[in-house]
């Protein structure tokens, strides 16, 4: 396996040398993040569960009145068919899914309070993408950072991730980079990750997809230790074989939004049985399950009634417990537990600011190492500011082509729009699967991931800008005076940052494919506004300034133009007839005559603050629990 040591890092320091000697190999039992990090035992109990997905035509239950209880200290897994409501329910259990649910649930016998019990889960989703361009212990470090307060010391905090890191057998791939992880390391990785700050409940979807035989034993293993340190572990499966089927606590059947089992895995084939379906001794009872409900819809019915839906579990043999009981004897310690850790802060471990550096930092160590990114950017803006350079040579003072004039202005506002808005579209989709599973879990606030996000782009965005906007203003001959030029880039700059956020907003709402469709179709009538009365500027109908009004393009591209053509000499005409010699006709003709240089700057301003808060109360939507159930 390739790894990557970058010692230049702030995430890496002197005390790792000879930190090998000290490898740990096998599990351990977590002693310092369940001594620094505690957290009371829960048990998930939940009765009459109905869920119902509306849609533009009709209404379709996806669960019917489901029970059951998952206990702490035992691994359970919910398995079933395809479109069975495996995830429906567990989505349902985490908290991410609200609308539409009925019934009860609740923790160590009271009604969850989903700000407390946010702060006591975790949820691993299927799709399980990492931070790129991070190594594993980076990665760690920066959720240690973000999940524990500050009233954990640093030095606790790094035994932490070093303890972690050892039990999860990622130890001697601390310096690899987190893209460079095999399938069960990655999925070994996105555990770690949750377990910085030791929730006592830990969802998964679908945590053995995409791995092999040995990595699902592995990975279920060590679900199982976790789980015998007082967690509960709860996951959904698809088809387990023999063996692994029999290293779960708890197998919770499901089929068409019904219970069809709940209780220990080597108490289904008598259920079965019970229920007049034979179990061969030589097939897997996980599969043969499955095989049943889908074959049989009866079969579904006669199982879900003797289980009374979940009501009544099997955990040992020739036992058969009520809910009700395991509701009426309740857990008090557990719950005393609970309520005290209600006291603690019900927000997020660490603060707006600290949030926010922390975030820049990790930001800044992802873009340090883009290397190729960069270079790619940069050969970009040069060759373009070239070829646009070239075309317009030296037209920027000539009385008898001004027309040739806007028009290079028109290239240079198309160049950066396009460039400006097509980034983050084409990005932030990706972008967005990483940070709902962060953000969900709590790592950060949205606010905070919204400011670094933002602040992140200044810098690169007026680097690049200021490279392409200069050469660009010095090939064409435009007239250089210091506060012209800085009156032109200003509005340049101010114009990309009006189209990074347009990037942003579409960016939330589409993905990558949809957003490259949308992004054109929305730039193109902005620039025909923009453009609208090059020429015939003095008979502009009333209408269509109104609407020229609605484009952010026009503000630009009337800043570049009056700072240039307001308050200065007649121009170098080549020819005997010069019409446009003075430059105010140049502006009439345009329609700018009437216009002033700071209401182009106040209107670049409403368009950037208007685009990134649409941009961000879409984001907060998207993120939201019941976004995977909407339509755009």
């Amino acid at each position: 396996m390739s790894t990557y040591k970058d010692v230049s890092s702030p995430l890496y320091t002197n005390e790792e040398k000879g930190i090998d000697e000290i490898l740990f190999h096998g599990g351990t039992s977590l002693h310092a993040l369940n001594s620094i990090a505690k957290r009371p035992p829960i048990n998930v109990f939940f009765r009459d569960i109905e869920y119902t997905v509306s849609s533009f035509r009709d209404k379709r239950q996806i669960l019917h009145s489901i029970s059951g209880e998952f206990r702490s200290g035992e691994l359970t897994c919910i398995l079933g068919p395809s479109g069975a409501g495996k995830s429906s329910l567990l989505h349902i259990l985490t908290g991410y899914n609200q609308n539409g649910v009925k019934g009860t649930i609740q923790i160590n016998g009271t009604d969850r309070d989903m700000r407390i019990f946010k702060k006591l889960s975790c949820y691993i989703m299927h799709d399980d993408i990492l931070q790129p361009r991070l190594t594993t212990l980076e990665s760690m470090r920066i959720a240690a950072e973000l999940k524990l307060g500050p009233e954990i010391k640093k030095a606790n905090k790094k035994v932490i991730v070093t303890e972690i890191l050892q039990t999860l057998g990622l130890w001697r791939q601390r310096h690899t980079m987190c893209e460079r992880l095999s399938g069960g390391q990655a999925k070994r990785l996105a555990i770690a990750l949750e377990l910085v700050n030791n929730p006592p409940v830990i969802f998964l979807d679908e945590p053995t997809s995409g791995l092999d035989v040995v990595s699902v034993r592995q990975l279920l293993l060590l679900l199982r230790l976790l789980s015998r340190q007082g967690r509960t572990i709860i996951c959904t499966i698809h088809q387990p074989s023999a063996s692994l089927f029999n290293l779960f606590d708890n197998a919770y059947v499901i089929c068409g939004g019904q219970c069809c089992y709940q209780g220990a895995p080597s108490q289904l084939v008598p259920f079965l049985a019970e229920a007049q379906y034979i179990c061969p001794p030589s097939h897997n009872p996980a599969d043969f399950v499955i095989e049943t409900l889908a074959a049989e819809i009866t079969a579904r019915n006669k199982m879900s009634d003797l289980c009374q839906n979940g009501k009544i579990c099997r955990w040992s043999k020739d036992m058969s417990v009520q809910l009700s009981d395991l509701e009426e004897s309740g857990n008090n310690k557990c719950m005393e537990q609970v309520n005290k850790d209600k006291s603690l802060n019900l927000e997020f471990p660490t603060s707006f600011c600290t949030q926010f550096l922390i975030l820049i930092k990790r930001l800044y160590i992802q873009s340090k190492r883009k290397q190729l990114n960069w270079f790619i950017q940069l050969m970009q803006y040069i060759l373009c500011g070239l070829f646009i350079g070239g075309i317009f040579y030296m037209v920027g003072n000539e009385g008898s082509t001004p027309m040739a004039n806007f028009k290079c202005y028109i290239c240079i506002t198309v160049f950066i729009i396009y460039t400006y808005t097509m980034v983050p579209i084409l990005l932030l989709p990706m972008e967005i699967r990483i940070i709902r599973r962060e953000y969900f879990n709590r790592w950060y606030g949205l606010k905070a991931y919204y400011a670094a996000l933002t602040c992140s782009t200044i810098l690169p965005a007026i680097f690049f800008g200021m490279i392409f906007i200069t050469m660009t203003y010095l090939m064409t001959g435009q007239l250089f005076e210091w506060h012209r030029f800085i009156s032109f880039s200003i509005v340049g700059l101010l114009t990309g940052f009006c189209s990074e956020g347009l990037g942003l907003l579409i960016g939330t709402i589409m993905n990558g494919t949809n957003g490259a469709i949308l992004g054109p179709s929305i730039i193109s009538p902005l620039l025909v506004l923009c453009c609208y009365g090059m020429g015939f500027g003095r008979h502009i109908e009333p209408g269509m300034r109104f609407l020229m009004h609605f484009s952010y393009l026009r503000y630009g591209i009337t800043g570049m133009t009056l700072p240039l053509y307001q308050n200065r000499t007649r121009m170098h005409c080549s020819e005997d007839a010069c019409v446009y010699g003075d430059p105010i006709y140049v502006l009439q003709e345009l329609g700018m005559a009437e216009d002033t240089y700071i209401i182009q700057i106040l209107g670049l301003s409403v368009f950037i603050v208007l685009f990134r808060a649409i941009a961000y109360f879409t984001l907060r939507h998207r993120l939201a629990n019941e976004y995977s159930n909407s339509i755009i």
